[in-house]
């Protein structure tokens, strides 16, 4: 049996929030908290994937971006 998996890399908004994009697929979502976030990409691959075709894995791989001043 295949395992379903799907990535998503996760961004935060530099607003407010998250986004989220899927790796090779066409599926975006948003959201205020990571908890939500959660919940809007499963209802997210609801409406992308069939019922038998839903990834059964999801991974989330955050990225933070961060500068500092490097000053001497």
């Amino acid at each position: 049996m295949e395992t379903k998996e799907i990535t998503f890399i996760v961004e935060e908004d530099p607003e407010q929030g998250y986004i989220a994009k899927a790796l090779g697929y066409s599926i975006f979502t948003e959201a205020d908290t990571l908890p939500e976030l959660k919940e809007n990409i499963k209802d997210a691959l609801k409406c992308h994937f069939d019922k038998d075709d839903l990834p059964i894995y999801v991974h989330l791989h955050i990225v933070k971006e961060e500068k500092f001043v490097c000053a001497y």
